[in-house]
């Protein structure tokens, strides 16, 4: 018996990993052909070498987009081939020869861990790679960046040093309304004002000040000197505060969490889509778990008409997840939402969901 149950679960194991690389290999296909679709004007506009098409875009791609999608893939797989042994009645079989539908969930367990363990490690460590050369390769062909400056910045540089920049334009390098308040025990003891900084990309962290005032603070007595131009050495660079479009994702979970952390200690507020996609990694690898649960136990059921309404059915929920992973994601980055909190809303709702469903199905 323990012979036919290990048989059972390399047979399901092996149904359920083949038929979820299938999806992804047919709905990556079909995505690829749009995406070329839509993009051929740009291409053959901006003389893109073919070279960097297939190598630098579509190869970086195509596992961004499934690692992306990977629930929907996960959903399509479950309700495919459990649909398809339910209609065979290979489940009634099991069933006769002593199986529970607890110990049939063993192997769809164990094929979940796998596609979630890949997942994290492609998510966290591999796709931030090459999202690195796919992004640079939007940028220069696809959606060229026009503007790359930032307004408003504000920033603790070391301890009790805080930097103020009015205005920063990357492609000069160059901040207007400058600022540099020094803090003792709370208390300010020197306070620089500007009208220009420059960032000298020859060496780190040196900046030179224009048009400066410096006024030091001690207790009662205040001392004031200006200068036409000085060369000083801050603890900031362009990319703490200048933050790029999908920046979070060229970052690996190591990067991101250091990230977050130096911003977080800097006072620098404008993190949540960094924090969202630190967090959204770990929560998206638990999403086989549940979308495997869930799938299961619509589609264990033989009914008639196939596997269509289970199909059907297994989409809407697929795509209802992912869309509200994007509402969630919003509420936290407009609203008060914490990050942290947000992420894993609809993970905790469709665990709700996979409850209800799995004590709802017939043992």
């Amino acid at each position: 018996m323990k012979k036919i149950l290990k048989r059972l679960d390399l047979y399901i194991i092996k149904k359920f990993l083949g038929t979820y690389i299938f999806a992804i290999a047919l709905i990556i296909a079909i995505a690829v052909v749009f995406d070329i679709n839509e993009k051929m004007d740009k291409f053959l506009t901006n003389n893109v070498p073919l070279k960097e098409i297939v190598f630098d875009y579509y190869l970086n791609f195509i596992p961004y987009f499934a690692n992306l999608f990977s629930p929907l893939f996960v959903f399509i797989a479950v309700i495919f081939f459990t649909s398809k042994m339910a209609e065979n009645s290979e489940i009634i079989a099991m069933f006769s020869g002593g199986m529970s539908f607890k110990r049939m969930m063993r192997p769809y367990m164990i094929s979940a861990a796998i596609i979630s363990i890949a997942t994290f490690f492609l998510g966290s460590c591999v796709i931030p790679k090459g999202n690195v050369t796919r992004i640079n390769f939007e940028n220069t062909y696809i959606k060229k960046q026009t503007r790359r400056s930032v307004q408003n910045v504000q920033l603790e540089v070391d301890s009790g040093v805080i930097a103020y920049i009015g205005s920063y334009n990357d492609y000069s390098k160059t901040g207007n309304r400058f600022s540099l308040d020094k803090f003792v025990d709370k208390k300010l003891v020197s306070h620089l004002t500007a009208r220009k900084i420059t960032y000298d990309t020859t060496r780190v962290h040196h900046w030179k000040i224009e048009d400066y005032m410096v006024r030091q603070l001690d207790d009662l007595q205040e001392t004031i000197t200006s200068g036409k131009s000085i060369d000083s050495l801050i603890v900031m660079e362009p990319s703490d505060f200048l933050i790029t479009r999908n920046q979070q994702e060229t970052l690996t979970s190591p990067q991101l969490s250091e990230y977050i952390d130096k911003q977080k200690k800097r006072g620098f507020a404008n993190i949540k889509e960094f924090e969202i996609e630190y967090h959204k990694r770990i929560a998206g690898s638990f999403a086989a778990f549940i979308l495997t649960t869930i799938g299961m136990s619509l589609s264990s059921r033989k009914v008639k008409g196939g596997m269509g309404l289970h199909l059907g059915l297994g989409l809407a929920l697929s795509f209802s997840y992912i869309l509200f992973q994007t509402v969630s994601a919003t509420f936290a980055v407009n609203g008060n939402v914490p990050p942290s909190v947000a992420v894993w809303i609809p993970n905790i709702l469709y665990t709700f969901i996979a409850v209800y469903l799995y004590r709802k199905t017939p043992k």
